[in-house]
C-alpha cells in the first residue's frame, strides 16, 4: 500500500510542479516576445492543457480504438461548451 501511495503522491507533486513550470515559462515567453500575457494564456497554455487529450486520442486511434478517440474529442467539446456557456450566462455575478 505504501508504494501505491508514494506513486500517487509523487504524481501529484509532478503535476503541480509541471503546471508551475508551464505558467512561468509561458509568462517568460510573452515578455521576451513583447506579447501580452493574455495572448500567451489563450494560445500556449490552452494548447498545453489540451495536449494530454491529444495524446490519449492519438494513442487510442493507433491502438485501434477509434471510438475512444472520437468520444474523447466529443466529450471534451461538450464539457467545454457547457462550462463556458454557464460561465458567460451566470446571472448572479455582477457585471
Amino acid at each position: 500500500m505504501l508504494p501505491e501511495f508514494l506513486s500517487i503522491a509523487g504524481g501529484f507533486v509532478c503535476l503541480i510542479l509541471g503546471g508551475e513550470v508551464l505558467v512561468r515559462g509561458a509568462v517568460g515567453l510573452a515578455k521576451r516576445l513583447g506579447m501580452s500575457e493574455l495572448i500567451i494564456g489563450l494560445t500556449v497554455v490552452a494548447f498545453a492543457t489540451s495536449a494530454p487529450e491529444l495524446a490519449v486520442s492519438i494513442n487510442a486511434a493507433y491502438s485501434g480504438y477509434a471510438d475512444v478517440a472520437f468520444g474523447n474529442v466529443v466529450g471534451s467539446n461538450i464539457l467545454s461548451s457547457t462550462c463556458y456557456s454557464f460561465w458567460v450566462s451566470r446571472p448572479w455575478w455582477p457585471r
